[in-house]
């Protein structure tokens, strides 16, 4: 019996689209963006647009969109995807939008005039003069206008810490990145292009941004970190009661090591801030380890193919003691990383050597390393979400103070965004980023309906996309 040949059913891909563009726009309103309101509920929710009006004053003329209008567009801007300021006209051609958040978000050309507004050239030549002989870099301190935008954020926390109290925990990961820019203006940075290097200082358990410091490219990481640190721990609400800190070796600076070591710190939490700081490696220091006994050596953290992975404490006293008077003694724990069967690193080397300092002593050193190395999934993350998933990435502007505020405005939309997820969104979504938000809820389709003086939205979504969005507003009420 001849087989029979199995007759291919066509694929669909194969087929031609099976309609055809109306040249006639839709008459109906509709909107791409139909879950981009949760969005701005969470920021009025927030009280922020009250927190904008008491901080931030930028425009001299009454006419044309208020401070708040400015900021939330802004955030609408970064939720919704945008990157650049000619992006608002995008957002200004949805005809559903302006009507469901009631008001139009500026023209790119309004946007650039607000960001301006937050430069001030004097500032940057007072900091240059303040430079001491031999220094290069500066950091210029901060417009009033530029003040006001962080204390709008700081409030921003303050109101999302009030409505999580059960969170006493406050770990404090801070740390520089990166952008680069082949803006004239733009500085060379450490790794060799141009760029900006701001530092942030991020509420690990929160994951929210305390405070964000815009600086040049060729400002050294370890450069003031002092000021970030204080600035963070100023914002955290009162419900905390326990205070921890987490930094690279940028962060192992002599006077934030004073002032985190120092119980009775001025401009900061009475009381213990228990911290461990990646340590920048001396000869003397390297020496010490190289003599921890073998025995004493133990293994941590997940095995990598060919490499060894051990810590031990090491018994050392730096000649440059950070510690004020009367305080306890700082621990350092050594770090080695060794290539098996005759491995070498790509420097030549078969062993690496790092250090932490810390002043927590009641913590195995295993446990101790394991818990610094955690600030790598919350300051590293909040880096790459910034700078990938929102609009930080790319900066719009030649003027130093412009992009610092386009910065701190990313700063404060990561925030909101961070407040709708803990607040109003289901579990599952915690740590769902920006572009999956968009993915699931800020980019569903509506119809906008007028019926008996009453704005209705319909959403082109399933049942229970419809349910997530009407509980989430019911759980982000506006201030009374």
């Amino acid at each position: 019996m001849a087989c029979m040949r199995k007759i291919e059913k066509p694929s669909p891909t194969e087929s031609p689209l099976l309609f055809e563009f109306d040249p006639k726009p839709a008459e109906e309103m509709l909107t791409a963006l139909g879950g981009l309101p949760l969005v701005v509920q969470a920021f009025r929710s927030l009280g922020l647009p009250g927190s904008v009006k008491q901080h931030l004053v930028v425009k001299e003329r009454q006419r044309g969109y208020d401070e708040a209008t400015f900021v939330e567009s802004f955030v609408i801007l970064n939720a919704a995807g945008g990157e650049c300021l000619d992006d608002f006209e995008r957002l200004r051609a949805d005809p559903g939008l302006g009507q469901l958040i009631g008001h139009e978000v500026p023209s790119p050309e309004a946007a650039r005039k607000f960001l301006y507004a937050f430069h001030e050239e004097e500032k940057i030549q007072q900091a240059k003069q303040q430079r001491l002989p031999d220094q290069i870099a500066y950091i210029p301190t901060e417009s009033e206008a530029l003040e006001g935008l962080g204390k709008v954020n700081q409030d921003l926390i303050q109101r999302l810490g009030e409505r999580c109290p059960e969170q006493k925990i406050a770990t404090v990961d801070q740390d520089t990145t990166i952008i680069e820019s082949r803006k004239q203006e733009a500085l060379h940075t450490y790794e060799g292009p141009r760029g900006y290097q701001p530092m942030l200082a991020v509420w690990a358990e929160m994951d929210a941004v305390l405070a964000d410091e815009f600086r040049d490219g060729n400002v050294p990481a370890q450069m003031a970190p002092l000021t970030v640190a204080q600035a963070a721990f100023a914002a955290l609400p009162k419900t905390v009661t326990t205070y921890y800190y987490r930094g690279d070796a940028a962060c192992h600076e002599k006077e934030l090591l004073r002032w985190l070591s120092n119980e009775k710190r001025e401009e900061g939490p009475q009381g213990c801030i228990g911290f461990a700081i990646s340590v920048r490696m001396s000869e003397a220091l390297r020496e010490a380890i190289r003599e921890v006994p073998e025995k004493e050596w133990k293994a941590y953290g997940e095995p990598e193919p060919g490499i060894d992975r051990e810590c031990a404490e090491v018994v050392f006293v730096s000649n440059q003691q950070a510690e004020p008077k009367d305080s306890q003694p700082l621990r350092y724990i050594a770090i080695r990383l060794r290539q098996r069967q005759g491995g070498l690193f790509a420097d030549g080397s078969s062993v690496r050597h790092f250090a932490v300092q810390s002043n927590i002593w009641d913590w195995e050193a295993v446990k101790l390393i394991e818990w610094h190395r955690e600030k790598a999934g919350t300051i590293e993350r909040v880096h790459d979400v910034m700078k990938n998933d929102l609009a930080a990435g790319v900066l719009p502007s030649k003027y130093f103070g412009a992009n610092a505020a386009w910065l701190r405005l990313a700063v404060i939309a990561y925030n909101v965004l961070t407040a709708l997820k803990r607040l109003a969104l289901p579990a599952d979504l915690l740590t769902a980023r920006p572009k999956r938000l968009r993915f699931l809820i800020f980019h569903m389709p509506g119809r906008l309906v007028h019926h008996a003086r009453q704005l209705s939205l319909r959403l082109g979504t399933a049942i229970e996309g419809l349910a997530l969005c009407m509980g989430a507003v019911r759980l982000l009420p506006l201030p009374s």
